[in-house]
């Protein structure tokens, strides 16, 4: 091989290599967190409870066309727990039973693996809650204008998995996230 030539095709060689990488790079994703909702439910003996925690922080690295390649890290401050009932709140914040949050600042989620789902996608992670980390599945849906989306959907957890309350009951969780490239 001619030395022109040799140097020539290492030349394109290292410019795909180089370039493959830029051209695959999945969507990163910028939150609005202030038009962010992250809501709960459950039931309680006295009825149904509802509520919302503020303080989402979160990464969103995301592509319709390739899920796999995205990944998903999010927290919430428990702190922010909000059931419209102040004592409630303080009980929910405050005693080792529920979140204690002066010894545990955060919920969070680390996704492992995002795929297609059946009606959208499903990442597939670890939630810790209280120290304790459990393996779920978060089915959510992207609706995308542009170069905006929104990111929507809701999971259930037993609190008794995370030694959340005493004979709790399931938790459902409803996420509604705005974003933007």
């Amino acid at each position: 091989m001619k030395p022109w030539l040799l140097r020539k095709s290492i030349c394109i060689i290292v410019a795909i290599l180089v370039a493959a990488p830029l051209l695959s790079q999945t969507a990163v994703w910028k939150a609005d967190v202030s038009a962010a909702s992250v809501k709960f439910t459950t039931s309680a003996p006295f009825g149904k409870v509802t509520g919302s925690l503020t303080g989402l922080q979160i990464y969103l690295s995301f592509d319709e066309s390739n899920p796999g390649s995205g990944s998903i890290s999010a927290s919430v401050d428990p702190k922010t727990v909000d059931t419209g009932i102040s004592l409630r709140n303080t009980h929910l914040r405050e005693k080792e039973e529920f979140f204690n949050t002066s010894k545990y600042p955060l919920i969070a989620f680390k996704s492992l693996v995002i795929k297609k789902g059946a009606s959208g996608y499903v990442a597939d992670g670890n939630l810790t809650i209280k120290a304790v980390t459990r393996y779920i599945s978060i089915p959510f849906t992207c609706t995308k204008t542009d170069k905006k989306a929104v990111f929507k959907g809701q999971f259930t957890i037993d609190a008794n998995d995370y030694n959340v309350g005493k004979g709790a009951r399931p938790v459902t969780v409803y996420f509604e996230i705005p974003a933007s490239q």
